[in-house]
């Protein structure tokens, strides 16, 4: 997209590069009318809230707008308001085509998507540890509707860890609820659950509760003032017994961008995915990078600690402690490994799938899973004929799953009525006879790896609408 543009007045101030994207999501992206002016705009938009620029991207050389434009509020809630009750409007009542709204991402992101409502809704806040669930509703219920409020705890003891997640049903919601909360709550927007960055959610903050309480923390993901990490970069240094898993915390002096992260460990072999993460109390650069597998983490972890990017600037890397125990994680690493080339095999050589199943030679069998998910026990499907109320759509990588335990899986979920591959591709569907059954499946499945293949589970659209993007529906 070319940025290059000017606003319709032909030059007014605009906001500096750095000011853009504070606060975050403070900044609207439209789908517009080539012939829609700016003062339309800001008509339009001002009752929202307090609009700081409006920007209408030009062509260099004809100067005509190009229907696309950005304004800049002065707060997130006013931003995520305008896109809630604009978004599918139309601005005059000469026009005939709705406007397309988002919250514009963020420049340092590299990326140009508009950002997903998951990322817009979900809250993550320090909390008392004597909290309860209801506790947590009751405190932020205030800011709006609350779809759904958990507490992390420690998987051992129970224990509540002081950590939790609010959900709200609309992203105007949830900003409030930062913007107006009580600062002890250091509320911040969590991370979608398809990223699996929880981990680093909780880590960062039980750092800061460490702090609050006086202690020093175990692992401070900011130690520059600290800690002589910094100093010495010994590839041996040894600091006690250090967590293991597959994720790492990524800390540098100067902030750095995702495509510039993933440059740097995509040379360690197994990288699945990279993000950077945005700290509102520094300028610090910190990222969290995680690998399909422990052996590539460690490595990473070995290689880079101590790598100096840009020169003389050292980053420092170190494991994020997700709660697992290593030799299991090593274990399940293992069990993955095995399971993924057995259903390669399978896969690729048709004329053996009779001959080879999970969990024995025996066809009767049901058939075994290999996955640390937590899966209900299994429920009768609903016969064929059951009226269809929600379909799924389901993403394989690297190869679809046997359907005798893609069948097996979704079953469990209750009111299952059919579930099937398209062929030639690596994306398969699934009916439900009750929606609650279709959500459970998607908060339980999504982006998680069974038998060494890792899902991706979403809402299909209605077969007459699979041809367009789904519609908003707030």
């Amino acid at each position: 997209m070319d940025e290059a543009g000017s606003s319709a007045s032909g030059g007014g101030f605009r906001p500096g590069v750095d000011s853009l994207d504070e606060p975050p999501n403070s900044r609207i992206f439209l789908v517009i009318s080539k012939y829609t002016p700016e003062s339309v705009l800001r008509e339009r938009f001002s009752p929202f809230g307090d609009i700081q620029d409006i920007w209408v991207v030009r062509d260099k050389h004809t100067k005509e707008s190009k229907g696309i434009a950005f304004v800049k509020f002065a707060r997130s809630s006013q931003a995520c308001r305008a896109m809630e009750e604009m978004h599918g409007q139309c601005l005059g009542p000469n026009d005939t085509k709705p406007i397309k709204v988002f919250i514009a991402q963020s420049r340092s992101s590299g990326s140009h998507r508009d950002v997903e409502d998951e990322e817009l809704t979900r809250i993550f806040v320090m909390i008392p540890k004597s909290y309860t669930e209801e506790d947590l509703r009751e405190k932020f219920k205030v800011y709006g509707d609350i779809e759904y409020c958990s507490i992390i705890k420690n998987k051992v003891t129970g224990e509540s860890k002081g950590l939790g997640y609010v959900r709200y049903l609309k992203p105007s919601q949830a900003a409030q609820a930062i913007e107006n909360c009580d600062r002890s709550f250091r509320a911040i927007l969590a991370e979608p659950k398809n990223k699996a960055s929880e981990s680093s959610e909780q880590d960062y903050y039980s750092n800061m509760r460490q702090e609050a309480l006086g202690h020093e923390p175990r692992v401070n993901m900011f130690p520059f003032e600290q800690q002589s990490e910094f100093s010495s970069f010994d590839k041996n240094d040894s600091r006690g017994q250090e967590a293991i898993s597959k994720r790492l915390s990524v800390v540098s002096r100067v902030p750095f961008t995702e495509e510039q992260l993933f440059s740097i460990f995509d040379i360690v072999p197994g990288l699945e995915y990279c993000e950077v993460q945005r700290d509102p109390y520094s300028n610090y650069g910190h990222g969290v990078v995680q690998y399909f597998n422990v052996a590539s983490a460690i490595y990473a972890k070995y290689k880079l600690h101590g790598f100096q990017y840009p020169p003389g600037n050292r980053i420092g890397v170190s494991f994020i402690d997700d709660g697992s125990n290593a030799t299991d994680l090593l274990r399940k690493m293992a069990t993955q490994m095995v399971a993924a080339q057995l259903a390669s095999v399978v896969w690729n050589n048709p004329s053996q799938q009779q001959f080879m199943q999970f969990g024995g030679s025996s066809g009767s069998q049901l058939p075994q899973i290999q996955t640390d998910v937590v899966l209900p026990s299994c429920k009768k499907k609903a016969p064929p004929e059951t009226p269809v109320k929600e379909r799924l759509f389901i993403v394989f990588n690297p190869h679809p799953l046997p359907l005798d335990v893609l069948e097996d899986i979704f079953c469990r979920f209750g009111n299952l009525i059919e579930v099937y591959l398209v062929s030639g591709k690596n994306v398969g569907y699934a009916k439900y006879a009750d929606r609650i059954s279709a959500n459970d499946a998607i908060a339980t499945l999504h982006g998680k790896i069974l038998n060494g293949v890792r899902l991706k589970v979403m809402l299909a659209d209605s077969p007459r609408e699979e041809s367009n993007k789904r519609q908003r529906t707030y």
